[in-house]
C-alpha cells in the first residue's frame, strides 16, 4: 500500500502496547492500541476512568500550547497526541481504540518511528468499509503575523512546510513532498522534536518539559549548535519534524485530505486554526470515495453525501 488512495478503511490485526514518559509531565505512561470496527475513527479511552473517552477530532482540541491536547486541560484530557496521530496518518490506519493510563502520550524517542514500528509489528488489517477523503476544492488561507498556512487543491496529499529560525543551527529550511506510506516511514517518521537549551529552565519553572531529555529531543545549545552526541538524523530534521507535527494536527480532521497543505513558520495553533477554517467552509471541500475503474488499473475519486454526524462535522 504505497499511496493514500486506499479503497477501504484499515485497523490493526492485533493489540500492541508502548510505554514511556510524558515529555511535559515527566510521568510514566502506557498506551495500548486495540483494533476497532470500521467507521470508529481514532478514540482515546482512559484506562484509569472507565467510560471516559475522547475522539481524535478537531472539535475536541482543548489547547495548542506547546503540544496538541484533546479534552479539557483542567479535567480529562490527553496531551501530546501529534506524533501518534502523525504516525496513524502517515502509514494509513483509520480505526483504533487507544487505551491510555495517563494524560499524555509517551514521547518515546521524540519522533514517530516507535509508533510506526509497533503498528507494523501488529499488522494492518483492511476492512470492508470504503475509506472517505476530504478533497480540497478551493484555497483556504490563515495569516497570523509573519506566519501563514493554507490548503490548496491538489491531486494527492501534499505537504509543503517551511520554517525560519534565527538560530544558525536551523535557519530557513523546508520540506516538500507528496505523501505516501513509504515516504513517511523513510523521510518523516524518524524526525525528532527539538528545543533550545535556554528555554529549558523557564519551561521547568512553568511545569512543562519535565520529561524532556537528550534521549527524546534535539537540543540546541547557547552556541547555536546541536548538543546531542549523535547529531541530526536528517540535514533538515527540524523541517521534517514540523511536517510530522502538521500531519498529526491535520489527522484530527477525522479523514485524510486530498490537497496541498502549505505553511510558513507554523505550529500547532496555526495548524489547528487552518483546519477549522477549511472544515467550517462547506464550499471549500467535498467528501469523496476511491472507486476502481478499468478493472482496477485506475482510481477515480467520486463525491458522496456525508451524514450530519460525520467525523469532519464541527
Amino acid at each position: 500500500m504505497g499511496t493514500y488512495l486506499y479503497d477501504y478503511q484499515t485497523t490493526l490485526k492485533s493489540r500492541v502496547t508502548l510505554s514511556g514518559v510524558g515529555v511535559h509531565s515527566g510521568k510514566p505512561v502506557s498506551v495500548t492500541f486495540l483494533p476497532a470496527d470500521a467507521d470508529t475513527g481514532i478514540v482515546f479511552h482512559s484506562a484509569n476512568e472507565p467510560g471516559r473517552e475522547l475522539r481524535a477530532l478537531s472539535s475536541e482540541v482543548g489547547s495548542t500550547d506547546l503540544c496538541t491536547l484533546l479534552g479539557d486541560p483542567a479535567g480529562f484530557h490527553v496531551g501530546t497526541v501529534e506524533h501518534v496521530m502523525g504516525a496513524l496518518f502517515g502509514i494509513g490506519i483509520d480505526n483504533l481504540v487507544v487505551e491510555i493510563d495517563g494524560n499524555e502520550v509517551p514521547i518515546l524517542d521524540g519522533s514517530a518511528i516507535r509508533f510506526v514500528e509497533a503498528f507494523e509489528q501488529a499488522g494492518i488489517e483492511v476492512q470492508s468499509a470504503r475509506r472517505r477523503y476530504i478533497r480540497v476544492l478551493k484555497p483556504v488561507r490563515i495569516d497570523s503575523g509573519a506566519s501563514w498556512a493554507e490548503f490548496r487543491p491538489h491531486n494527492g496529499t501534499r505537504f509543503e512546510v517551511e520554517i525560519d529560525f534565527a538560530s544558525a543551527a536551523i535557519g530557513r529550511q523546508s520540506f516538500k513532498a507528496d505523501m505516501s506510506a513509504e515516504l513517511f516511514r523513510n523521510e518523516i517518521a524518524r524526525a525528532r522534536t527539538f528545543g533550545f537549551l535556554k528555554d529549558v529552565e523557564p519551561l521547568w519553572a512553568a511545569g512543562y518539559a519535565l520529561g524532556s531529555s537528550l534521549e527524546n529531543s534535539v537540543v540546541i545549545g547557547d552556541d547555536s549548535r546541536v548538543i546531542n552526541m549523535e547529531g541530526l538524523r536528517y540535514p533538515d530534521e527540524f523541517a521534517r519534524h514540523k511536517t510530522l507535527d502538521a500531519m498529526g494536527d491535520l489527522a484530527l480532521a477525522g479523514a485524510r485530505f486530498l490537497g496541498c497543505f502549505r505553511s510558513y513558520r507554523g505550529g500547532h495553533k496555526l495548524n489547528a486554526t487552518a483546519l477549522r477554517a477549511l472544515l467550517s467552509d462547506r464550499t471549500a471541500f467535498e467528501i469523496v470515495e476511491a472507486t476502481r475503474r478499468d478493472r482496477g488499473r485506475s482510481i477515480e475519486m467520486v463525491a458522496v453525501s456525508s451524514p450530519v454526524y460525520a467525523p469532519w462535522t464541527l
